[in-house]
């Protein structure tokens, strides 16, 4: 990534040294984490990190249009840094981890169900197995 100093303060963010890493630990872990995944990761490095300046911070990546917040759980907010290419999301009940998944709506069903309506968000998640515990489950049988 370019200087990130220079990227969020194009963004409308002061890029302090905790915001600078966070969003640098998003940019380079890719897997959709919560505040306490993302808090468990920069404690050791920052002592002085809270979870409350991870979760003001991650509002604040949200609201400038960085990230975006994952509703794929009833409990925690999952968050996925803002990603080229609009896609869905599968977390598997089996090991919890978060796939994205390249999904493409006709923009004919968009503007034949929903005419007249104005999209600010676009959210579809899918939960299930996934193919790499389906696999270890039958081996397991075996």
């Amino acid at each position: 990534m370019r200087n990130i100093d220079i990227f969020l303060r194009e963004n409308g963010i002061k890029p302090s040294y905790q915001r600078k890493r966070i969003y640098e630990f998003m940019y380079e872990n890719r897997i959709h984490p919560t505040v306490n995944m993302i808090y468990q990761a920069l404690i050791h490095e920052i002592p002085t990190l809270s979870k409350a300046t991870v979760y003001n911070t991650m509002n604040l990546f949200d609201e400038q249009g960085l990230i975006d917040v994952i509703p794929i759980e009833g409990n925690e907010s999952r968050f996925d840094i803002r990603p080229q290419k609009p896609h869905a999301h599968f977390k598997c009940d089996a090991c919890l981890e978060i796939f994205d998944v390249e999904i493409e709506i006709p923009e004919q069903i968009i503007s034949e169900k929903l005419t007249g309506c104005e999209i600010s968000n676009q959210n579809i998640n899918f939960t299930g197995t996934c193919s790499r515990c389906i696999e270890g489950n039958q081996r397991q049988a075996v």
